[in-house]
């Protein structure tokens, strides 16, 4: 019998390890910055082409390399960064697995020019799908250049996978930030399609942070720092008040690593305990200073997971820590012992406005007329007894509740009421239903939204007083690729190179004051969670401007907006989910309700 197995060809074995190392362009951003990073570089230009599908160049002003290196450089496990296994535990430096530049020629062309100070000519190599092409001597400074074109052309399988160039885009864009966030000392620049996206000057990290997202976080920023000899933390974190729905404002580093951690993480949220609205999740840009043998970064390619040796105690450090500095800055509530803390107004209520309450008064009301109790029975409102006298009466437990809810809401005797600021109550002749009066009011507005786009029958209301925002590079990357579209569902603004919009128009549905933070939220959908769920622009404008503007949970409804919600929900053409797949109401048959009470 034949043996079967053999020695996987290099190219193959090449390609294999891509798959781990290179998953997007992104990637490959990533493994060219950090390089950049290691070879002393002080200023490093991205330049990319159709979000990296055609074009990736990093070019640094490091330390360059001697023509044995450039050419070993590109062979699996090839790394300066290491010589022994003990080195694992003590690293300094960005790359070490000597996969990078080997993976990435294996699925794409390589361009890689290199000079050192010490060298009169830069050494120029070309590599295609792992193969050397050709090897030359040119002039070129001092530095790297290092370009990577048609990413994925041998391995059209994995080029069909890649998601179109504004989500790619975005993920470079991201690996940018959490890049350029750890090392503010180094110049960065970065044109997308030959226009400059970002241009950020080395400095502190404060000013890093404010080119990066803008001037108008500045009076957010809480300054962080500890120092224990299990750790150094120092950083910022964001006010409560700047608290978003996303968790797009949130880096931690460890030792200038970006790491994910949702164990660090907890311990963030657990600070932020009692200052945050139901579904907001707080910002941080946190660093931690770790001695190297007391962490490990190998356990996967994208080196972005990591295990401590001590998380007890750096979950503790990192939680006092971040409250020590909310309350220092008179974000958190201050400890004092001669006030009743159940007295503080909750963090909630505080913005709110107290409420008038409402006085009824029975003018027919006789103190001293003998009434039976009986009469005071009949004195209950009849709306309860008909709601639970429908909800007790079915003549067919298989009616279709659709048709039965559609026949029913039409009926002004419909008997509706507010549950928990939360649920709408009604009934109908064979089930009683609770409906979320938010996703309810996503469904509305989303179809309506849609309907408009594509008919182009927006109404629009004019500002008296334009209203004025400063964009992102991302949010003015958004802006351009859905401009038209945001034209059509009501908005009129104008933006200049500055990155300032100006909105002088805005949808008849939204309220003039919250004009702005429609925008916001509506960048902040467009840049995460919404766009991996949308089949077009339109859905996904609709979308998010559905869950911006909808109804929120714990929102008073008065009787006459409740029954304007349940008309317009079962008239949609989908009135049972949301627009994200989500269950709008529940209903109770007869059946059901008799089994709850043993009946």
């Amino acid at each position: 019998m034949e043996d079967i197995i053999s020695l996987l060809p290099d190219h193959v074995a090449n390609q294999i390890a891509a798959g781990e190392v290179v998953q997007r362009p992104a990637s490959v951003v990533k493994e060219l910055l950090e390089n950049a990073i290691d070879a002393g570089a002080s200023k490093i230009q991205l330049i990319i082409k159709a979000a990296g599908k055609e074009l990736i160049q990093v070019v640094d002003n490091g330390l360059g390399m001697s023509p044995t290196d450039s050419r070993l450089a590109f062979e699996r496990h090839a790394t300066s960064k290491i010589k022994q296994s003990g080195d694992l535990f003590s690293l300094h430096t960005k790359g070490f697995r000597g996969e990078a530049l080997a993976s990435i020629a294996a699925v794409a062309q390589v361009d890689l020019t290199t000079r050192r100070e010490t060298d009169e000519l830069a050494t120029k190599i070309k590599i295609a799908a792992s193969t050397v092409k050709s090897q030359s001597l040119e002039v070129a400074p001092v530095g790297t250049s290092m370009v990577v074109s048609n990413l994925f052309y041998n391995v059209p399988a994995r080029r069909n996978f890649l998601k179109s160039n504004t989500v790619e885009l975005r993920h470079i864009i991201d690996e940018f930030h959490r890049v350029a966030i750890a090392h503010s000392d180094i110049h960065f620049v970065l044109y997308q399609n030959g226009a400059e996206l970002f241009d950020l000057p080395s400095g502190n990290l404060k000013r890093r942070l404010l080119h990066i997202f803008g001037s108008k976080l500045e009076d957010k920023l809480v300054p962080v720092e500890e120092s224990t000899s299990v750790t150094k933390i120092n950083g910022f974190v964001l006010k409560p008040i700047a608290s978003r729905r996303t968790r797009g404002q949130q880096f931690f580093f460890v030792n200038n690593r970006f790491v994910k951690s949702p164990f660090l993480h907890h311990a963030i949220t657990n600070a932020y305990e009692g200052l945050l609205s139901e579904g907001n999740y707080p910002g941080y840009f946190l660093f931690f200073d770790l001695p190297p043998e007391t962490i490990d970064i190998n356990i996967h390619p994208t080196k972005t997971e990591i295990k401590f040796e001590d998380e007890q105690s750096l979950y503790a450090i990192l939680r006092a820590a971040v409250k020590h500095s909310l309350g220092m800055f008179q974000v958190a509530p201050i400890l004092d012992f001669d006030r009743d803390p159940n007295l503080d107004t909750p963090y909630q209520q505080q913005n709110k406005s107290a409420l008038i309450p409402k006085i009824e008064v029975d003018k027919d009301f006789n103190p001293f007329q003998n009434q039976s109790p009986q009469s005071f029975s009949s004195k209950l409102s009849p709306q309860w007894e008909s709601l639970y006298q429908e909800v007790g009466s079915t003549e067919s437990s298989k009616i279709n509740l659709l048709s039965s809810l559609e026949e029913t809401s039409s009926k002004e005797s419909v008997k509706l009421f507010q549950l928990m600021n939360r649920f709408l109550v009604s009934s109908t002749g064979s089930a009683l239903l609770l409906i979320d009066q938010q996703r309810a009011h996503e469904r509305v507005l989303y179809e309506s939204f849609l309907n408009k786009i594509t008919n182009a029958s927006a109404t629009i209301q004019q500002l008296l007083f334009p209203l004025k925002m400063e964009l992102s590079a991302m949010q003015q990357g958004l802006l351009d690729e859905f401009s038209s579209i945001l034209n059509e569902a009501g908005f009129l603004f104008n933006s200049n190179k500055k990155g300032e919009l100006t909105i002088t128009g805005i949808p008849s549905v939204c309220s003039e004051n919250k004009g702005l933070s429609v925008f916001e939220e509506l960048f902040s959908h467009l840049e995460n969670e919404i766009r991996q769920d949308s089949f077009s622009q339109t859905d996904l404008l609709s979308k998010s401007l559905a869950k911006t503007l909808s109804i929120k949970r714990g929102k008073v409804l008065k009787h006459e907006e409740q029954q304007q919600l349940l008309d317009d929900l079962f008239a949609c053409k989908e009135p049972q989910l949301s627009p994200f797949n989500q269950q709008i109401f529940v209903s109770l048959s007869k059946e059901e309700l008799d089994k709850k009470f043993n009946l």
